[in-house]
C-alpha cells in the first residue's frame, strides 16, 4: 500500500502554521517535501512531528539554525524518536539552563546600575576608572562576566 502524502495546506492546518511557514521552513532546511508528477508539494505524515519540535524549541526561545543543527544530528533528516527527543531534549536543557543564569543575572543588575547615569561614582558598579576593564575585552564584559 503506497504512503499517503499530504498537501502543504493540510499539513499547515494540521500544525497550526501558515503554508508559508512550511516553505521558509523547507527553505532553512529544516523539513523536506517531495513533488509529484505536477511539481507540487507533498509531505509524509511524520512532518507534522517535526514541526511540532520545532515549534516547541522556538516556544523555548531557541533559535532556528539551533535547532537545524539539532535536527542535522538525526540520519537522513528522519523524525525524531522518543530516545532522539530525549537526547535533543537534555541539549537543549543545557542551553536553557544557561540562558536563564544569564537572565537572571540581568534582571538582577537591573536594580543597580546599569547605565543609569545614577551619578554615585564611588558605588556604581560600571565605573571604569582609567578603562581598566579595556584588558577583559570588548563589549559590557562587567554585564557579560555577571551572566555566565
Amino acid at each position: 500500500m503506497a504512503e499517503v502524502l499530504l498537501v502543504p495546506g493540510k499539513v499547515a492546518k494540521r500544525c497550526g502554521v501558515a503554508v508559508s511557514a512550511l516553505h521558509f521552513y523547507e527553505q532553512k532546511g529544516l523539513i523536506h517535501s517531495s513533488r509529484n508528477a505536477g511539481n507540487q508539494r507533498r509531505y509524509h505524515k511524520d512532518v507534522m512531528r517535526r514541526i511540532a519540535l520545532i515549534k516547541a524549541a522556538q516556544n523555548l526561545g531557541i533559535s532556528l539554525e539551533e535547532i537545524k543543527q539539532t535536527l542535522a544530528t538525526l540520519p537522513d533528516m528522519r523524525t525524531p524518536t522518543q530516545e532522539d527527543w530525549q537526547q535533543l531534549a537534555q541539549q537543549w536543557r543545557e542551553r536553557l539552563d544557561q540562558r536563564i543564569r544569564a537572565m537572571t543575572a540581568l534582571r538582577d543588575s537591573l536594580t543597580g546600575c546599569i547605565g543609569c547615569g545614577c551619578l554615585s561614582m564611588k558605588n556604581c558598579p560600571m565605573y571604569n576608572k582609567d578603562d581598566e576593564l579595556a584588558a577583559a575585552g570588548p563589549g559590557a564584559v562587567l554585564l557579560n562576566r555577571r551572566m555566565t
